[in-house]
């Protein structure tokens, strides 16, 4: 297993904290502290350095973070593959699963009632339901989403009730 706040091979240790705050979420009120839901696509960023790291690891810091069962199906098959692709050596997966396991989020089990409202989600934006899940988890929680995959930011985005519920890992270039 890998040492705390030690990187090896572009392995990072969840337990390490960026020292770079993120700070408050659009829209938060001065001093609140918003739920965030992650998604696997934010999660692995923790314990696998790629771009976004920085701000998945900032995400850390301040913010109670939930993810649904789903997540964690979701972040060993991203191993697996990245296995497969010659991304990273079995070892190293396996380390990284370690250090994900000890990752400070609250673990939400999927019932069929949080599967029912994924499924009209789904249809709603013709959008996988895997990926929905997470956002019928933050609606029903009142937290926010956070997510690294573009599709599911774009599907979004003409849907304003569900929009506000959705962030990018990323900073809004806003040209300025």
């Amino acid at each position: 297993m890998l040492a705390l706040g030690l990187e090896r091979q572009g392995v990072r240790s969840v337990t390490a904290r960026s020292s770079s705050p993120m700070g408050e979420m659009s829209g938060d009120k001065p001093g609140a502290t918003t739920s965030l839901v992650v998604d696997a696509s934010v999660g692995l960023k923790w314990v696998v350095d790629e771009v976004g790291s920085d701000e998945a690891f900032a995400l850390l810091l301040g913010h109670p973070l939930i993810v649904p069962g789903l997540f964690w199906v979701e972040a060993a098959n991203a191993l697996a593959s990245k296995v497969r692709r010659g991304d990273l050596d079995r070892a190293d997966a396996s380390d990284a699963w370690l250090d994900l396991e000890e990752a400070p989020v609250e673990t939400v089990p999927i019932t069929k009632e949080l599967v029912r409202a994924s499924l009209e989600v789904a249809h709603d934006l013709r959008h996988p339901i895997y990926d929905c899940l997470y956002l019928t988890l933050a609606i029903s929680r009142e937290a926010t989403l956070v997510t690294a995959d573009s599709r599911l930011l774009t599907r979004v985005a003409s849907r304003p009730a569900l929009a506000r519920r959705v962030r990018s890992l990323f900073p809004v270039d806003t040209g300025s």
